[in-house]
């Protein structure tokens, strides 16, 4: 398990950068494999051991990585699905834990909720955008056809908090977490416009 101070979610790509001699020996472990378990911390540091970890994360597989010439590795992985910690064991040297794939809920995406969100998801990255360009254009991606995937995306595009975040992988119910990601952006929309009229009186 690789705790992390940020959510990854399904089919969402992300940078790691690993240095820790624990974590370099994991990458040794699992590289026949290459996968492994990343859960949000909710107190503490990536840093050193010590902190307190959430239950519920993602798995993910290393789809490209790059050495170092200090021994150290750049990875870049990819979410494949969810999963539920049942038991955290001994750090031995990095964490492990018994875990089980968290399905959601089998149920059909509600299509006109998948547009709205999307609609509301992509207002919210434009106003973004005019506060700060560098972060929009970091986010962008390629949306997938598939309901599932594109809704997953959608998660991965929204400007939101690490907490909010967490909550909305939590949620097993995928239109659940559509209505949620909606009301995100009801409220984040409202922050973004009080930086933008705070930043035009100045």
């Amino acid at each position: 398990m690789f705790p992390l101070g940020m959510v990854i979610f399904p089919y969402q790509t992300a940078g790691l950068y690993v240095f820790e001699a624990r974590y370099r020996q994991m990458l040794i472990d699992i590289d026949d494999e290459g996968t492994f378990g990343t859960t949000l911390i909710e107190r503490g540091s990536e840093v050193g051991g010590g902190d307190v970890r959430l239950g519920n994360g993602t798995v993910v597989k290393i789809v490209a990585s790059q050495k170092t010439t200090d021994g150290k590795t750049l990875l870049v992985v990819e979410g494949i699905e969810c999963c539920e910690v049942v038991e955290w064991l001994e750090d031995n040297p990095y964490p492990q834990a018994i875990v089980k794939e968290r399905h959601c809920t089998e149920c059909g995406i509600d299509e006109v909720l998948l547009r709205s969100t999307e609609s509301a998801v992509k207002a919210l990255r434009a106003l973004q955008s005019e506060i700060n360009a560098d972060d929009y254009t970091r986010s962008n991606c390629e949306m997938d056809s598939d309901p599932k995937i594109r809704s997953w995306q959608l998660c991965a595009m929204t400007p939101m908090s690490t907490l909010d975040q967490f909550k909305v992988l939590s949620l097993a119910n995928p239109n659940d977490r559509l209505r949620l990601l909606s009301e995100i952006c009801c409220e984040r929309y409202g922050d973004f416009q009080r930086m933008l009229a705070i930043d035009s009186s100045n």
